[in-house]
């Protein structure tokens, strides 16, 4: 399966950059399979397998080999051995044994330790969901970042060519005589000023990329185009954010936890058997080697534990308490910057709409400075004025739409959509 799943991904990344463009989503989930922190969701669960394992073998038979051989300065002896000719016990010892241990019942103690163990899994797993997930506004930092210097590199490209059109057409002018000399200089300084900017962008969409490239896991060339996201938002108090289940885990880890302690002092019953060859054998008063055995039923029952018990089931009362109050803490706190986000995206919404009313505005100016340039009455440098006043407004306006995705973007990652 995971074989199979390298593959799609393998054809996923191909297909991503045989069509040059890169998608919001795509760094998400590159985010998901390639940043370091996600290999731990595998490895975790291999862990807890092998815990679990560990704590099952407590239901499997022991066994326990003891060989001994000693020497002792004395022995049991009495005169009536000697009066009856019985042989006083040899000094020296041997004695080898193999010893069986079966539990029988242990009141669900060891299952109800495998489930604790299952539950910090859990547990565990989902915290690298949440640090995975709170990734996610680190990229859109990254992502509406490099969309908007490649925007803003548009926007210059379109200048460029206005620039380029204009000084054609002054150039001309100043041939006629309709146009004062040097006017044309104003506009090639305006042009060397604009290749100026274009470098500052490649260097700065460059720098970012490589940010997020690394973030990502993937190599991402600087030819690809990122994609212009359409990002809808539902302004609610609803939250589906993966702490809230990390919480309700936690509580259920500890409720697993206490389940277990209730089983602490439950009576456990094992049997025995243990066979051995030594010499003395059981008769101690036979000098030879004997084989010999002993079986049993064990009972072992901890009748008073000093409330050791009781001071656990407070304890982890105490940890149920904290974390409820750490899911208030987070739900405040949640709601608060999703009321700022709720602010900004209506701000950003109006200064779009004033934008809007200011490019117009500046469209009539410019093109009346054009008609006044080419008739020669106003300076070229007048005329630059407009136009960059209006290529200021333009690219407030950019600004302003990446701005709002960005917004929108961080509001459904606080939301949890």
């Amino acid at each position: 399966m995971k074989k199979i799943s390298l593959l799609l991904f393998t054809f996923f990344s191909m297909t991503l950059y045989s069509q040059e463009k890169l998608s919001l989503n795509d760094c998400y989930q590159l985010v998901e399979q390639n940043y370091p922190l996600a290999k731990q969701t595998d490895l975790l669960a291999k862990q807890n397998e092998l815990d679990v394992a560990i704590i099952q073998n407590g239901k499997l038979p022991k066994l326990d080999l003891l060989m001994q051989a000693s020497y002792q300065s004395d022995v049991t002896k009495t005169p009536l051995m000697t009066s009856a000719g019985i042989e006083e016990p040899n000094l020296d010892q041997y004695k080898a044994n193999l010893s069986v241990n079966q539990l029988i019942y242990a009141g669900g103690k060891i299952n109800a330790a495998s489930d604790v163990k299952i539950a910090e899994l859990k547990t565990q797993q989902k915290q690298v969901e949440v640090n995975l997930y709170q990734l996610k506004k680190q990229i859109n930092q990254l992502y509406f970042s490099i969309l908007n210097l490649q925007e803003r590199n548009q926007l210059l490209l379109a200048k460029e060519e206005q620039l380029k059109a204009n000084l054609k057409e002054v150039k001309s002018g100043i041939k006629y005589g309709t146009i004062l000399p040097t006017s044309d200089n104003v506009l090639e300084v305006e042009l060397l000023k604009l290749e100026q900017q274009f470098i500052e962008l490649k260097l700065n969409k460059n720098t970012l990329i490589e940010t997020l490239s690394k973030l990502t896991g993937t190599t991402i060339q600087s030819t690809i185009i990122f994609e212009n996201p359409i990002i809808n938002t539902q302004i609610s108090n609803t939250l589906n954010r993966p702490e809230l289940d990390l919480f309700q885990l936690k509580k259920e880890q500890i409720e697993t936890s206490e389940l277990l302690i209730s089983k602490q002092n439950i009576p456990q019953i094992s049997g025995f058997a243990t066979g051995g060859y030594g010499n003395p054998g059981l008769n101690m008063l036979e000098n030879a080697f004997k084989s010999y055995y002993w079986v049993g039923v064990r009972l072992n029952w901890n009748v008073f534990d000093w409330n050791t018990t009781k001071k656990q089931r407070e304890s982890l009362l105490i940890n149920k308490d904290i974390v409820d109050s750490e899911a208030e803490v987070f739900n405040l706190n949640t709601a608060i910057e999703m009321t700022q986000q709720e602010t900004e995206i209506n701000k950003i919404e109006t200064f779009i709409e004033t934008d809007n009313t200011i490019i117009e505005l500046r469209k009539k100016i410019l093109k009346a400075s054009d008609s006044q340039l080419k008739n020669g009455v106003i300076t070229s440098s007048a005329y630059m004025t407009e136009f960059t006043n209006l290529y200021e407004a333009e690219n407030n306006l950019n600004t302003h739409k990446i701005q709002l995705l960005l917004a929108k973007a961080n509001y459904n990652i606080t939301q949890g959509i």
